[in-house]
C-alpha cells in the first residue's frame, strides 16, 4: 500500500488486490459493510449494518441495533467497475455535515493490473471545502483512516474470491 499528499487538501492511498476487477468492484460496492469499521460510528447506538447504495444518486448510511440511521454520504458517480464517487458529509466535528457545499469527495478508481490483479487508488479530495478545522483530515491516510478501510477492503475482496 502506498500514500501520497501532492498538496494539503487532498489524500491518495493505494493497494493492489489478487483478484478481477470486475470482482474488486462489486466486492467494494456489494460488501462495504464489512469494509467500513463499526467503530467509525455517528449514530448513538451501536452500528448493526453500513449500507452503500450502488448507483449515481445512491446514499451510504449506518443503520444502529436500534434501527436509527446515519446518512453520511451520497453517490455521485457509479461506473462498474472502474469509479466510484462518493461524497464526505462529515464535518471536522466528526458530525453529519447537512450543506453540500460543504462536503468533499472520496473517488475510489480501479485498474487492472493484470487480469488476477487490480490497484485500488482512493482519492479523498477537496477537503477545504469543510471550512474551519479541515487541517484534521489530513490525518485520514493514516493508521485508522483510509489505509485501514482498504486493508480490510483486501482482505474481504480475497477471501470472497477463494470463496467462489
Amino acid at each position: 500500500m502506498s500514500t501520497t499528499s501532492q498538496d494539503q487538501t487532498r489524500l491518495q492511498v493505494d493497494i493492489s488486490v489478487d483478484v478481477p476487477v470486475e470482482h474488486a468492484f462489486r466486492v467494494f460496492t456489494e460488501h462495504f459493510d464489512e469494509i467500513k469499521p463499526r467503530e467509525h460510528n455517528l449514530l448513538s447506538v451501536p452500528i448493526e449494518r453500513t449500507v452503500l447504495e450502488p448507483r449515481a444518486g445512491g446514499t451510504i448510511y449506518d443503520v444502529g441495533r436500534d434501527g436509527s440511521t446515519c446518512t453520511w454520504a451520497r453517490v455521485l458517480v457509479h461506473e462498474p467497475p472502474h469509479r466510484l464517487v462518493i461524497t464526505w458529509d462529515i464535518s471536522p466535528r466528526w458530525q453529519v455535515e447537512p450543506d453540500p457545499d460543504r462536503a468533499s469527495e472520496v473517488e475510489v478508481r480501479f485498474i487492472a493490473e493484470a487480469p488476477e490483479r487490480t490497484r485500488v487508488v482512493l482519492e479523498h479530495r477537496h477537503l477545504d471545502r469543510h471550512g474551519e478545522g479541515w487541517e484534521g483530515f489530513t490525518h485520514l491516510d493514516t493508521g485508522d483512516g483510509w489505509p485501514l478501510y482498504l486493508e480490510r477492503y483486501r482482505a474481504v475482496a480475497e477471501r470472497l474470491a477463494t470463496e467462489s
